[in-house]
């Protein structure tokens, strides 16, 4: 070998070495502009990506810690901080948008010897200076497990990576999704919808599900865990429920049918309607921004109702099944996710599919896109 060989292959080495290092330190990608409309999502392996809504390009892709699922995410009032619940549904963690550090982290198990789970059930406060989580425990014991009673977690978000919880309540079982209203006041859905102060941790039923007294119709069925941030700022969901031909309430004559719960964040108030029969079904299902009388559904169909008519208005074909659907702000733009580690952007209108922005890593799973503006 020539002499000076050796010295020019270390210089090439300590060269890429000095690349690659530039290059990870600059991995959390450009910083959100202000003014800009942005979508967030979340995949497997475990990241977490911003999507620009004007090019309806990836615009950077964040690295998550710990492990995947479920990958559920919503936006603080700053509309920098995305807040996720992952790690096996056992952790939350605040991610800075703009460097794509962790800025939160709270620990669900935080007693010695407790397993703890929160089944999509988080929220931020309308200040963005609490996080609350419905927790799930179980003590293991040297040989059998006790199933504790659930609780609600209160942590203050300037607690950073070591975040503890600083009150905590009972609350009912089989909680899963939860908003904070405008008032301050937490929307825990459940066997019903409750309302809850989260200060005393007292709590009322807001909308009644198990408990719906309605001459003429079934208790509502609900199975929804997506907790969209929606333009019209409410909290709402799909449910289904049969409508009974006469007092005998017989299910075999009974008519199947849609509706969607709606609480607005602003107001408190609580509203439900049917919109269409029970014909296919939709894991999540949103009101358009531009006109709230009509209904857009996804999973294995796209379709657009008009719900004052009750009546299916167009469907669409997809490529594959989808689990949820977002607006932009404006709602001129509609958004498929879920399920592969593609987003599918169709026209509200005519239900044309306009393009599809494929995501680095693998399936998004049961994610919960975000829309907001920086």
């Amino acid at each position: 070998m020539k002499p000076g060989v050796f010295a020019k292959l270390a210089f090439t080495v300590a060269a890429c070495a000095s690349t690659f290092a530039a290059w990870a330190a600059d991995s959390s990608g450009p910083a959100l502009k202000v003014g800009h409309e942005y979508m967030i999502a979340t995949n497997y392996p475990n990241n977490l990506h911003v999507v620009d809504l004007a090019s309806d390009e990836l615009y950077k892709s964040c690295k998550l810690p710990d492990a995947f699922g479920p990958g559920t995410a919503m936006m603080a009032p700053d509309n920098r901080t995305a807040y996720l619940l992952n790690n096996h549904f056992g952790d939350l963690y605040g991610i800075d948008l703009d460097t794509c550090k962790t800025v939160f982290h709270a620990n669900l198990s935080n007693t010695p010897g407790e397993v703890a789970r929160s089944m999509f059930s988080f929220a931020i406060s309308p200040d963005g200076k609490e996080v609350y989580a419905t927790v799930n425990p179980t003590q293991r014991l040297n040989d059998h497990y006790v199933v504790k009673p659930p609780r609600l977690e209160v942590f203050r978000t300037a607690d950073g990576l070591a975040a503890k919880p600083v009150r905590s309540f009972p609350m009912p079982r089989q909680v899963f999704l939860m908003r904070a209203a405008d008032d301050g006041s937490l929307f825990v859905a459940g066997p019903d919808i409750y309302k809850m102060d989260v200060n005393t941790g007292k709590y009322e039923v807001a909308l009644p599900l198990r408990n719906w007294q309605r001459p003429g119709f079934s208790a509502p069925d609900v199975l929804y865990f997506w907790p969209h941030q929606t333009a019209q700022h409410d909290f709402t969901m799909l449910y289904t429920v049969s409508r009974f031909q006469d007092d005998k309430q017989d299910p075999a004559t009974a008519e199947p049918m849609y509706g969607y719960l709606s609480i607005d964040l602003k107001s408190g108030k609580s509203s439900y309607q049917e919109f269409a029969s029970l014909t296919e079904l939709y894991f999540t299902g949103l009101r358009s921004p531009k006109d709230p009388n009509q209904m857009y559904g996804v999973l294995n169909r796209l379709a657009r109702y008009d719900i004052k008519e009750r009546k299916l208005i167009k469907a669409a074909n997809l490529d594959h099944t989808y689990y949820c659907v977002a607006f932009n702000k404006q709602g001129s733009k509609l958004y498929l996710a879920g399920t592969f580690n593609d987003i599918a952007v169709f026209d509200p209108q005519s239900l044309e599919k306009v393009k599809n922005i494929k995501l680095p890593g693998g399936d998004m799973s049961i994610t919960t896109t975000q829309v907001f503006v920086r």
